[in-house]
């Protein structure tokens, strides 16, 4: 083992939440090392990736799996790193690379709704949060702040300040669809998110390029290669192609150092006063439960055995019909706007609530597969792509999940080619949400009709789209019996090992997470600032 590395704090994960965690705490004069699995990248290099790969509507080919580090990759093959232990398939997908997934996200960011946080209380579902939305609200402004965000004011969730800045022009597609779905009661708006409409905090405006997923060209999107660039400028020490294997504790259960391999598989172990772990809700609980010890047998911050528990998404089911007018899909953002107000009300104590989103993907390369599919050819093919690629649309739902415990991530019994036991993801979608999918089937049809849509064609029954949005796992709570960290973030059996993730969200509302997830990290850096009595000026402004 080589020699050892010190630092005030380690945060192990560089993505956009242990980044900014990161930057945070180095700006009020703490040491950091950061520890990344994956290799270091560059836009450029991700963007010549896309432009050069075969496979234009795999988000994921601009990022491939590395033997070091790998990640779950399932096109052209499934490789088989998040094994699936069912009943129902959970194809997650996520990037372990320096910066982390938010390279390739749609940018949406969310807040949840007040009455996210209280389901139990009003609705006797789920849980409640140990904090309120006001306590959360200040940091997601700082998030938003750093970030770049702008969106609609009528989400249902409140705010004491102003976006940042204005949303991005909207679309002809989507402009269409406000003024045509208003007389059916349906209030089309901007989504939330962290992309530039103007020249913020040196970077540009959107240019209406159509590949938000996998990549920004411009970078007018914020993302965690963005966040992990600020951190290493305000001093961290950021070490790629570290995957941390084991956290060591000492005789009362502090957390005393981070063990990694690196590429060679050689071991170094770096040591802190405080530990943060800050990869995703499948890669920490992971983690976690590969440290175990005599001490701890079933592995860290698990006395409650809720590690890696109450596994949540987002599932979505969808309709594709032709709209009547000439739509054209495919300028600007992927995806701009949304219905939001079917997040929240009495029903939830029956089924799930949902928004519903429209795409804004350009259909000529589906339509085209589809001709060819079909057996179109010659004049025939060029006049029905026209026409398909004009007038194809898709609406879909993003569907609210309860947290249960059976649905979980453990260790598999298989390993990785670093001889590190893979994840194991054991899944299942209940009534509650299929409840919710069915209701939402209304509204779908309810919308082509206003759109003078025909060719309705719904997803198959009981198929569930996945939205990358992984949440719980890690959930935080006032019970250590029940959750695995308290309200800010600490776990309840190590006083030194704090966890910012998404996966300490113990529901998963309506939203993208990210949001939420990178809220909660400034609010517990803020907490464990001032539990070592650094004063702060109040939460950051800009990454520069």
């Amino acid at each position: 083992m080589s020699d050892q590395l010190s630092a005030d704090f380690v945060v192990i994960g560089s993505g956009i939440i242990g980044s900014l965690t990161a930057l945070k705490l180095l700006k009020q004069g703490a040491s950091v090392v950061i520890l990344e699995a994956g290799p270091r990248v560059n836009r450029g290099q991700i963007v010549a990736r896309f432009r050069n790969s075969p496979r234009k509507g795999d988000w994921m080919s601009p990022y491939p799996s590395v033997p070091s580090a790998p990640h779950p990759i399932y096109q052209p093959k499934d490789s088989g790193y998040l094994v699936q232990a069912g009943p129902y398939p959970y194809p997650a997908e996520y990037i372990r690379q320096v910066g982390g997934t938010t390279w390739h996200w749609a940018a949406q960011a969310w807040r949840v709704v007040p009455n996210d946080m209280r389901i139990k209380s009003l609705y006797g579902v789920g849980v409640d949060w140990p904090l309120t939305y006001e306590e959360l609200d200040p940091f997601y402004q700082e998030a938003e702040e750093i970030m770049g965000v702008s969106g609609a004011a009528n989400t249902g969730s409140p705010r004491s300040k102003p976006f940042p800045m204005e949303p991005v022009e909207e679309t002809w597609a989507m402009r269409r669809f406000r003024e045509r779905l208003a007389p059916g009661g349906y209030e089309v708006v901007a989504n939330t998110t962290a992309r530039n409409s103007r020249s913020y905090d040196g970077r540009p405006a959107c240019c209406g390029n159509n590949s938000c997923q996998p990549i920004c060209p411009i970078d007018a999107q914020y993302h965690g290669g963005l966040a992990a660039e600020a951190a290493e400028a305000a001093g961290a020490k950021l070490i790629p192609n570290a995957n941390v294997y084991k956290l060591e504790h000492d005789a009362q259960g502090r957390i005393v150092a981070a063990l990694y391999y690196d590429p060679d598989k050689n071991s170094h172990r770096v040591t802190a006063k405080t530990f943060i772990l800050a990869a995703n809700g499948i890669e920490s609980p992971k983690l976690l439960l590969l440290s175990s010890s005599d001490k701890y047998p079933n592995g860290l911050a698990n006395s409650s055995d809720m590690v890696g528990r109450n596994l949540m998404d987002h599932p979505s089911t969808s309709l594709t019909f032709y709209a009547e007018d000439e739509l054209w899909l495919g300028r600007g953002p992927q995806s701009p706007s949304s219905i939001n107000t079917l997040r929240d009300g009495a029903f939830r104590s029956e089924h799930a609530a949902y928004r519903l989103d429209f795409t804004n993907i350009s259909q000529v390369l589906s339509s085209t597969q589809a001709l060819i599919a079909e057996g179109v050819y010659g004049a025939e093919f060029e006049k029905q792509l026209r026409y398909r690629a004009a007038h194809q649309v898709n609406v879909k739902n993003v569907l609210e999940v309860l947290p249960h415990p059976e649905n979980r991530i453990s260790l598999s019994t298989q390993k990785d080619s670093m001889g590190i036991p893979k994840p194991q993801a054991s899944y299942s979608i209940d009534e509650y949400t299929r409840r919710g999918a069915d209701v939402s089937k209304a509204d779908f049809t309810r919308i082509a009709e206003l759109m003078g849509g025909t060719d309705l064609r719904y997803s198959p029954e009981g198929n569930y789209a996945n939205n990358q949005h992984i949440t719980g796992t890690m959930s935080m709570g006032n019970d250590p019996k029940t959750s695995v960290v308290d309200g800010f973030g600490r776990t309840h059996d190590h006083e030194n090992l704090f966890i910012v993730s998404t996966g300490v969200m113990p529901t998963a509302a309506t939203c993208n997470s990210t949001q939420t997830g990178v809220a909660l990290a400034l609010r517990t850096t803020q907490h464990i600032l001032e539990q070592f009595n650094v004063r702060t000026p109040g939460p950051a402004t800009s990454t520069s």
